[in-house]
């Protein structure tokens, strides 16, 4: 996959979810819990690979157009 390295990266913005995830105790969770979280993110990782591959194959469709 390619990403677009003209665009900057802003790093996490304020009030980022993805942030507040990572930072959030888990010391607490019961392992139950722990796994619902884990598929929860699973899902949500392949959620975000499937945008990412729509996104470049739509990139890589507009760049041939326009050859």
């Amino acid at each position: 996959m390619e990403f677009d390295d003209s665009l900057p990266d802003l790093g996490p913005r304020p009030g980022d979810r993805v942030d507040a995830l990572v930072r959030e105790d888990i010391d607490s969770l019961s392992v139950a819990e722990l796994e619902s979280r884990i598929t929860a993110l699973e899902g949500e990782i392949a959620r975000c690979r499937a945008r990412i591959t729509h996104a470049v194959n739509h990139r890589a469709s507009a760049d041939a157009l326009f050859r």
